[in-house]
């Protein structure tokens, strides 16, 4: 069995840091969202090949489309936090996180009517000190640490200790880490985990590094944006090439790789599975790390 996590995460196109610049919050309410129509598209290729995965999802999100919650909730997956307000954590005060944190875990919480028990930072920002806080407010799992030094806006966790299983490590006495995977190819570390760098790499080149992440570390978790599904989404100028680049690139190929990685994890005899379930029959039986607890 190699355990393959495929998780979600779920904001709508203008919210992301790349376009921040052309749109500031204060913007979102006048723009036509289209995450529902995106992540529906998500939801149909995971039903087609039987998976569950976990949708890391904005309160900001929750709030204005519910329905669209309670239908991934229905489809057996797992809701997740991503925050509410889609501002990276290493921006908010220690205050302003756990406030952010406690807002979007109530909605998701009352809309889905699950516990919600994980959490992703937006960008992938996020230290120990804000860890910490996670764990003190319950949260049984973090998936922000992205190992890849090269990016500005991740952040640096540093020595996170041995690992309980490979790619997850033991935060405080009731969380894990569950890290995403980056392939070193001599000199080079190149990030597999999915994102921008599954539409930017050669195809070929990314299931190669894929096979060799699943080589090494026996399992593979990767995250993908409802946004990444939606080709037609308005394309803006004004927010820099490189920014711009970063967003739009590639993005009429996330669709058909993803089904043919899908289909190649199939082939390799993948157990899709959620990050919850995950630490509850791959880490926890294991390890010292304790079992998620609620329903």
């Amino acid at each position: 069995m190699i355990p393959c996590l495929l998780t979600f995460d779920i904001e709508d196109w203008f919210q992301v840091e790349n376009l921040r610049p052309l749109f500031p919050p204060e913007s979102w309410e006048a723009i036509p969202r289209r995450v529902a129509s995106a992540t529906r598209r998500v939801l149909r290729l995971l039903a087609e090949h039987q998976i569950r995965s976990t949708f890391f999802v904005l309160g900001w999100v929750a709030e204005r489309e519910p329905a669209l919650v309670r239908e991934i909730a229905a489809s057996g997956h797992e809701i997740a936090s991503h925050g509410h307000s889609h501002v990276m954590p290493m921006q908010l005060t220690l205050t302003e996180f756990r406030d952010d944190i406690d807002r979007s875990r109530k909605v998701l919480e009352d809309v889905s009517g699950r516990a919600v028990v994980g959490y992703r930072a937006p960008s992938f920002s996020i230290d120990r000190k804000r860890l910490t806080i996670l764990e003190g407010c319950g949260f049984r799992y973090d998936s922000s640490h992205h190992p890849f030094s090269l990016h500005e806006r991740y952040g640096r966790l540093g020595d996170l200790g041995p690992p309980v299983v490979p790619g997850v490590y033991a935060l405080g006495e009731r969380m894990v880490e569950l890290a995403l995977p980056v392939e070193r190819v001599g000199p080079l570390a190149l990030p597999v985990s999915g994102g921008g760098y599954f539409r930017l790499y050669p195809a070929a080149l990314y299931r190669t590094l894929v096979a060799r992440s699943i080589a090494r570390l026996g399992s593979y978790l990767m995250y993908l944006h409802s946004w990444e599904f939606d080709p037609e989404q308005p394309r803006v100028p004004g927010a820099g090439r490189v920014r711009t680049a970063k967003h739009y690139v590639s993005l009429s190929r996330t669709l058909p790789r993803m089904r043919r990685l899908i289909a190649m994890l199939e082939g390799a005899g993948a157990s899709f599975m959620t990050a919850r379930d995950f630490i509850e029959r791959v880490v926890a039986p294991g390890a010292s790390s304790p079992r998620v607890e609620g329903a």
